[in-house]
């Protein structure tokens, strides 16, 4: 084991980059609201979070968003809207600001430790 504890930086790494990958799945889902067939997709945290040793970010996101299918698809594309997809924009938004916080923070308290360890 290492002196640095970069297992601490893991859970806000993941979360940063399913919100990424769930960005990414929301442009597609208005670049192709009008492709025949298409069928709309998104991300659920609660799959990814539930591993046993949820962090404080974790718990709060399925607290908030409940449990359902990691990649849910409709085969309506009528229900695909422009409107809805750039809300959960936003809301992916919120929830990368909350990661980067957490990452900021766990980043903080590991120079917090290692400033104390070396009695400076």
């Amino acid at each position: 084991m290492g002196l640095l504890p970069l297992n601490m930086l893991n859970e806000p790494q993941k979360m940063l980059g399913l919100i990424s990958e769930r960005q990414q799945l929301l442009a597609d889902n208005i670049v192709n609201m009008h492709t025949k067939g298409y069928r709309r997709k998104d991300i659920d945290f609660s799959q990814y979070l539930n591993s046993g040793n949820s962090s404080i970010l974790e718990a709060k996101l399925i607290d908030k968003f409940g449990t359902s299918p990691i990649s849910s698809s409709t085969t309506n594309t009528e229900n695909i809207s422009t409107e809805d997809e750039l809300s959960l924009m936003q809301e992916n938004y919120i929830l990368y600001s909350m990661a980067a916080r957490q990452l900021s923070s766990t980043i903080t308290e590991i120079k917090t430790a290692l400033n104390v360890s070396q009695g400076g």
